[in-house]
């Protein structure tokens, strides 16, 4: 018997259409997000709430490899402060997004009250990663790295585990496309910082 269900490789975030019926405040979407804890939600600047599934396994493994290399070196460098996939971030757009990791200036990030800082930060990292998995729509995921560069990022990194490609994001560049790359480099922002991708393919 055949169905009519889609691959894993077409498989998209769930949007949900809430504005004008619902409208929700910063606080009350931090609050949903704690709610359903065990989904990972962002929300786009126009206020509809992306829905996506877990990653698999494999991947997680990856993005814990890349985050841990990410972290060693934050930690030897101590100009800025480090994250991973669970924080949400409130760009000056208004979307509120979840790089798979991130680093802001120590100096950017301390200047935001406590209070904020507990919840989704309105700050855009001056650095972000984007690790994308078999099942993830590249379209879905450039789109988001130009959305970080268009918000203040300084420098992105989109690491398509599928292709074995980089595609590396800068404000007022083009965008960079490496094949099956074996490193990467903070560059000047991230001085010294390395990402052995060995860990990562």
């Amino acid at each position: 018997m055949t169905t009519n269900l889609p691959s894993i490789a077409e498989i998209l975030p769930v949007v949900l259409h809430l504005e004008p019926a619902i409208a929700m405040s910063d606080n009350q979407f931090y609050e949903f997000c704690q709610l359903n804890r065990d989904i990972r939600i962002e929300r786009n600047a126009i206020g509809e709430l992306i829905i996506m599934s877990p990653t698999g396994s494999e991947t997680d493994e990856s993005n814990f490899n890349l985050i841990g290399q990410l972290w060693f070196w934050t930690q030897q460098d101590g100009t800025g402060v480090g994250f991973g996939s669970s924080g949400g971030f409130t760009l000056p757009n208004g979307a509120v997004r979840s790089p798979d990791a991130a680093w802001i200036k120590r100096t950017r990030w301390e200047a935001i009250p406590s209070e904020l800082r507990q919840k989704f930060a309105p700050i855009c990292p001056e650095f972000v990663i984007e690790l994308r998995s078999k099942s993830d729509n590249l379209k879905i995921l450039q789109d988001k790295m130009q959305e970080y560069i268009d918000n203040g990022t300084q420098l992105g990194w989109l690491i398509d585990r599928k292709q074995r490609q980089v595609f590396i994001y800068r404000p007022h560049t083009e965008i960079e496309v490496l094949d099956n790359p074996q490193i990467l480099s903070g560059e000047t922002l991230l001085p010294e910082f390395v990402l052995d991708l060995s860990q990562v393919w």
